[in-house]
Parts: structure tokens; C-alpha cells; sequence
């Protein structure tokens, strides 16, 4: 497998930024464009890669916060969950208007569904989607790891009293789509350090354990 990532802590909560691409074609694409565009664009830059597509876990503010540059300057498309199109264009249901940098992004360009791949030069990541803490949250899988967003943190889960959230879904999504995956797959959350789906089964406090 030829799947490399970089993971940037960006923006005012620290929030995991990553560019995933294909190290023998360096076709890329930006896992939720936290922050900070010229930070993105140089490590583009410096890795020479090409960028080709930006995927949203969700539409918070603090995932979204380079979205339109990024779109701007390199004209690529977006891909986010369908319950979710109504955060990236609203700054109260995104929480950017709380944030001091209200963030309002035009339409994206593919709506995605669970189950749908989506291709990267030679790499096939399979759609999750994974809704709780937000209408339209997805996780992306592929390669062996998943990125979880904010649906599943290191003995941890996503918080479900903003906006759309839910704790009866947000459970239920971990539970279905995220257990069920290999106990080595490793899970690159939207805050915090990486972990592994049997490490939560077994010590996330908030899943019960025995899943």
C-alpha cells in the first residue's frame, strides 16, 4: 500500500488537519482544512504533491476554517456528508460565529453516502457515514486506518449537545461502523492522538466495553 499521511495541528483548538496521498502517484486530498491555508499549502508544497479533492468529516467551524482558500486557489472539489451541507453555509449552525471568523462556504461539490468509495490515485477509501455529533458526519476508511472526525476520540467520543447532535446516534454509529472494523485498523481522530479500534472495544469508557 502506497497510502502516506501528515497530520497538522491546526487552528485555535488544536484541531488534526491531515493530507493523505499516494506516494507513487502524490495525489493528495486535506482531511478537514483546519486552519491556517499557507500552512496546508506549504506542506503541499514541500512534499510535492497534487491536490486533488478536500474531504470534510463535518461542518464545524474548527474543521473548516482554510475550506475556501484552499477551494480558491486550487480549484478542487469537496466532498461532505449530506446532513452536514447546512453547517458549511450557515456561521451560527457551524459555530464560526462564536469563533471570531465567521465561516460561510459556498455549496460543495459531491455529496457522499455510506458506502461509496472514493479513489486517490491508486487508493480506494471506503465512506462511513457516521452522524451524532453532527447531522451528516462520515468517517473515511482506507488503507488500514479510518479517520473518525469527531465521532471517536482515543478512549473518548465526540460531543453530541451542539448543533443536530445526538448521543443515541453518535453511539450507535461507533457501535456499527467503527467496531465492526479490523482491531489493528488505526483511528486518526479530528483532536488528539491516533489510537486503535480494538484499544477503544476494549477501554473506551463511553462504548461499554465487550463491543
Amino acid at each position: 500500500m502506497s497510502m502516506k499521511y501528515m497530520t497538522m495541528m491546526l487552528g485555535p483548538i488544536m484541531t488534526n488537519c491531515y493530507i493523505v496521498y499516494d506516494s507513487e502517484t502524490k495525489d493528495a486530498m486535506v482531511i478537514d482544512p483546519a486552519w491556517d491555508y499557507e500552512k496546508i499549502d506549504q506542506a503541499l508544497g514541500d512534499h510535492q504533491l497534487k491536490l486533488q479533492l478536500i474531504f470534510l468529516t463535518h461542518g464545524h467551524a474548527d474543521h473548516i476554517g482554510a475550506l475556501q482558500e484552499l477551494r480558491n486557489y486550487k480549484h478542487v472539489p469537496v466532498y461532505i456528508g449530506e446532513g452536514d451541507v447546512d453547517l458549511i453555509s450557515n456561521s451560527r449552525n457551524n459555530l464560526s460565529a462564536f469563533m471570531g471568523k465567521p465561516i460561510e462556504c459556498t455549496s460543495p461539490d459531491h455529496i457522499v453516502h455510506d458506502g461509496e468509495t472514493l479513489q486517490l490515485g491508486n487508493l480506494t477509501f471506503t465512506i462511513l457515514e457516521t452522524p451524532g455529533h453532527t447531522p451528516g458526519g462520515l468517517s473515511l476508511y482506507g488503507g488500514g486506518v479510518v479517520f473518525s472526525g469527531d465521532t471517536l476520540f482515543r478512549y473518548s467520543v465526540g460531543r453530541t449537545d451542539l448543533y443536530g447532535g445526538s448521543t443515541a446516534t453518535l453511539i450507535d454509529s461507533i457501535h456499527r461502523k467503527l467496531m465492526t472494523l479490523p482491531d489493528d485498523t488505526v483511528v486518526l481522530p479530528g483532536h488528539g492522538p491516533a489510537t486503535q479500534i480494538g484499544e477503544e472495544r476494549r477501554n473506551n469508557p463511553y462504548l461499554d466495553g465487550g463491543w
